[in-house]
């Protein structure tokens, strides 16, 4: 089923998280995403987890609905390579996307040379071109301070930076595609993994917070913050998170639970207006001496069927292998997935691009390509090449398939 991008076509010289995302989601809106990596992977080929048989399935995961292709991007040779499948004629071609150094051969002055009207996107650590991962941008970021129950740092798990400027990526890409539709002019856009995590700290008002009140967001554990809601534990050993940041949805969980005469003693005894937020989160630890029995004497069976439809926002804590397992939403009836054959894992539950169109335009999800199996088919198809003059290139070591051969 071809995609609300399907007359694009995007050159991806990428690794790791954020680049190959920004890449995937192109790809998923049906782009045609050609993924060029040195032959034998680049150096987030063989990243964990993998299947038994050393497949990668980060990389498989990040890579969906692509195509690869594999050169000696170290030789000459490969490079110009590269630059043609770059430099492709085609009003919807002509784009780079990557997160590796410009170098001598991948720079933007050198490309546009054989295009004028050449897109380049291009992701850095720092903005001054310095090296920088998720982690090491999260660390500055003041989240970890602010994370848990105070004490020392706490890194989260989920790669946020890198997931936000994948996003922000394709977004850009988007956008300087539609200023080259109408005006005909090429540039090069450029974005800081670094820049992504102090715009979002920016966004959600903490940088405005020191400066206007000289506070700074302490840590509270599992609690919302300027709201009510906070984790409970259930009779059978599991957890769930519970929320109000409504006026309605505080009111449905007094129905919910019975509790509602109960709750609404707090508010006169604390000298709080608990129908705000902020005086739901003056008196959250009141609040919650009163809902965490209602929780710890049920199962999480029982909490569901008290709480589903009730307008009371909560969610069961779970492992992925509870996600799913448990998670109706994390299968078949949910139409983000299907499934797929995916070389060197097998069949397996896969998902496509989260986006929903009012006209059936989201391709269904498809298998990230093996290493380098698509690199005679586009060498041909892009550049004219024959079965010959491919045959050459595969034996002096300039290109590979997805054998190697």
């Amino acid at each position: 089923m071809p995609g609300i991008l399907s007359d694009l076509r995007v050159v991806e010289v990428s690794a790791f998280i954020a680049a190959p995302l920004g890449g995937m989601t192109l790809a998923q809106l049906g782009a045609d995403v050609i993924r060029i990596d040195p032959i034998g992977g680049n150096i987030d080929a063989k990243r964990w987890p993998l299947a038994p048989d050393g497949t990668s399935l980060y990389w498989a995961s990040l890579n969906k609905s692509k195509r690869s292709v594999c050169l000696a991007l170290n030789t000459p040779q490969g490079q110009e390579i590269a630059q043609s499948l770059i430099r492709a004629p085609g009003a919807n071609a002509g784009i780079l996307l990557t997160n590796l150094p410009a170098g001598t051969w991948m720079g933007y002055d050198v490309l546009k040379q054989g295009r004028e009207d050449l897109i380049v996107l291009r992701l850095m650590g720092n903005a001054d071109g310095s090296g920088a991962i998720d982690y090491t941008v999260n660390c500055a970021s003041g989240f970890p301070l602010a994370t848990g129950r105070g004490g020392d740092p706490i890194n989260h798990v989920l790669p946020a930076w890198d997931i936000a400027t994948g996003l922000y990526l394709a977004t850009g890409l988007l956008a300087a595609e539609r200023m080259r539709h109408r005006t005909g002019h090429g540039q090069e856009v450029t974005l800081a993994l670094s820049d992504v995590m102090l715009a979002s700290v920016a966004n959600l008002g903490y940088v405005a917070d020191v400066q206007v009140n000289n506070t700074v967001r302490q840590p509270l554990g599992n609690d919302l913050y300027g709201a009510f809601g906070r984790d409970f534990g259930t009779s059978d050993g599991r957890r769930i998170m519970l929320a109000a940041i409504s006026n309605r949805q505080w009111r449905a969980i007094g129905k919910a639970t019975g509790l509602t005469d109960r709750l609404a003693m707090i508010g006169p005894m604390m000298d709080l207006d608990l129908d705000t937020e902020g005086g739901r989160f003056g008196a959250r630890h009141a609040i919650a001496a009163v809902l965490e029995p209602w929780f710890a004497h049920r199962t999480l069976a029982e909490i569901r069927a008290a709480l589903d439809g009730s307008g009371v926002l909560w969610g069961p804590y779970q492992d992925f292998g509870q996600l799913v397992h448990e998670d109706p939403r994390c299968s078949l009836d949910n139409p983000l997935f299907g499934t797929i054959d995916q070389p060197g894992a097998g069949r397996i539950l896969a998902n496509a691009v989260p986006l929903g169109f009012s006209v059936d335009t989201r391709p269904p999800p498809a298998p990230a390509p093996r290493l380098g199996e698509h690199t005679e088919t586009v060498l041909s198809e892009i550049l004219g090449l024959s079965g010959a003059q491919y045959g050459l290139l595969h034996d002096a070591g300039v290109v590979a398939g997805s054998t190697g051969s």
